[in-house]
């Protein structure tokens, strides 16, 4: 996790508690090469190749010829429906584009729809392994049955045909117009069994404007009875790392998308594994690799899914699997992120469906409604706080009374607190209920796709700075307010009134580089708290003038 990640996340942690406790006495990177024709797989800038399953004995296949190179022209045949187009080369029947109708290329000098297949590059090749030969079908030339393909219901096909020698190689597309899914079956004719290999591919293109951010985010996910994450920047240059599987699936990830194989069908072979091999590391990260995954192919047969498209997190989920882990939020603090967050998106995503408002406004609300929500919670918070302050000078005189038996101290001053019915943690730990949800927040607006580009009032892009400063500015203005309210009728504490000045100033400077989403939240929580905070105050100034009275 990156420095300004931990540091965001530790200044809110201090700033739930502290406050309470005081109150209280890369560089963009080139595209990978095409494969070379040769029989064995060659690695490139960073590879990571399947270890193949252990071949079934079977009786001597065909001899297996290197085939020359085929001199037929390539052509793209593109598949295209409301959502999608992807692009198909006749050389190895690769795919060679993936345009993502819905959602923009924010990358300089690009504004189109977003293309995540990086230009020359190839994706889902294939190979064959024959006992001890490996042969590539990466320039052979497929025949396919239309030169182009309008998706317009569920179960469109498009086939590909290619022969060479005593082997003929049939492939069949399946596609749905509503579904970035796609199944795949293939049929080797001229062997009995082997195994097919699948190259996944080597990176999604940039198509954001955070290059940087992208770089961190490329990776190798693989799911077998845990998801798995392999970050590009963690293999040194001509490192390998063996991936075992078997696996459901197999994905590269960036920041918002994905291009996956998938084996989810019931008692469907899965795939065999992975090697991972690291290239050059520009700006100190890795950000090529090549994914090459087996599936055994008895009597010359094999299927899977493809999946190229956005992060959704309800299609992803809806798919089952743990897809939706691929892009897993929390990192080191998964355990305790993950479920709040996933409960904080599909709790956004049906506010937004239901109230039919944008996710601005829907942030809104919920930030009034947690802090609704935590009413009560903060009442009682100021009420032991409250209690703590009254206190206060027979705490102190115990604590002088024993400064030498710190163990009686200790049992007198718990014996104080019972007599006075206060909970010396009842001031602390209800503040630290919203920060799971602060948190998560952070995540999920950096990392969910249902908030990438999402435009609010004069904000052009929730998930990221708002380029202005109005809202991390604002945000700080409320928290300043809010802790000023906080120390109304407390007794003066030269340390709390420094902080009063310096948090806020702080929090400020850190979160000017956060999303716009979580600055408007949390500065609408703020702002949200200022009547309670307001309503205790008075009762807390009122309890003062009366204790001078008497």
């Amino acid at each position: 996790m990156d420095r300004r990640t931990l540091l965001a996340i530790g200044l809110m942690l201090i700033v739930a508690v502290l406050p309470a406790i005081l109150l209280r006495p890369d560089r963009q990177p080139a595209t990978t090469s095409a494969p070379g024709d040769t029989l064995q797989p060659q690695p490139r800038e960073t590879t990571a190749v399947a270890a193949p399953a252990a071949v079934p004995e079977v009786a001597p296949p065909p001899v297996v010829t290197a085939p020359s190179p085929d001199t037929t022209t390539e052509q793209v045949i593109s598949v295209e429906s409301p959502l999608y187009r992807y692009d198909f080369s006749t050389r190895g029947a690769h795919l060679a584009g993936a345009v993502l109708k819905e959602y923009r290329s924010f990358a300089p000098g690009d504004s189109g729809a977003a293309q995540i297949i990086p230009a020359g590059s190839r994706w889902l090749e294939y190979s064959l392994v024959i006992e001890a030969d490996t042969l590539s079908l990466a320039d052979w030339s497929f025949a396919p049955t239309a030169t182009e393909l309008d998706v317009t219901a569920a179960g469109t096909q498009l086939g590909w045909v290619a022969v060479r020698g005593p082997l003929t190689v049939e492939l069949t597309y399946t596609f749905d117009p509503d579904e970035y899914l796609f199944d795949v079956a293939g049929r080797v004719r001229g062997i009995e069994s082997g195994l097919v290999v699948i190259r996944l591919g080597p990176r999604l293109a940039m198509v954001d404007a955070d290059s940087v951010w992208d770089i961190r985010s490329y990776g190798v996910v693989t799911k077998a009875r845990n998801t798995e994450r392999l970050n590009f920047r963690s293999l040194d240059p001509a490192e390998q790392r063996a991936l075992e599987g078997p696996f459901e699936w197999v994905a590269i990830k960036s920041k918002y998308f994905l291009g996956a194989v998938l084996a989810l069908g019931e008692g469907q072979p899965q795939f065999g594994g992975a090697l991972a091999t690291g290239g050059p590391r520009p700006g100190n990260h890795a950000v090529h690799t090549d994914v090459v995954t087996s599936l055994p192919a008895p009597g010359g047969q094999f299927a899977f899914s493809g999946y190229f498209g956005p992060q959704e997190f309800r299609r992803l989920s809806g798919m089952g699997h743990d897809l939706e882990d691929v892009n897993p939020y929390g990192w080191i603090f998964r355990p305790i992120i993950m479920p709040f967050a996933n409960l904080i998106v599909r709790i956004l995503l049906w506010m937004h469906d239901t109230l039919q408002v944008g996710y601005g406004w829907v942030l809104i609300i919920f930030g009034l409604l947690v802090r609704i929500v935590l009413w009560p919670l903060n009442q009682k918070a100021m009420r032991s706080s409250m209690a703590m302050q009254a206190i206060q000078p027979e705490l102190k005189a115990v604590q002088e009374r024993y400064k030498q038996d710190p163990q009686r101290m200790q049992q007198e001053v718990m014996k104080l607190y019972r007599e006075h019915g206060v909970n010396p943690l009842g001031g602390c730990v209800p503040m630290l209920i919203p920060m799971p949800v602060l948190f998560a927040l952070f995540f999920v607006f950096r990392e969910t796709i249902e908030f990438r580009g999402v435009p609010f009032l004069w904000l052009p892009d929730l998930s990221r700075p708002d380029p202005l400063y109005i809202i991390p500015i604002f945000m700080g203005l409320s928290m300043f307010l809010v802790m000023r309210l906080g120390q109304l009728g407390v007794p003066p504490n030269p340390q709390a009134k420094m902080m009063l000045y310096v948090m806020p100033g702080f929090l400020t400077f850190i979160f000017l580089k956060l999303s716009a989403g979580l600055n408007l939240y949390y500065a609408v929580s703020n702002v949200a708290s200022i009547p309670q905070q307001y309503l205790i105050a008075k009762r807390r100034l009122g309890q003062r003038t009366a204790k001078k009275r008497e």
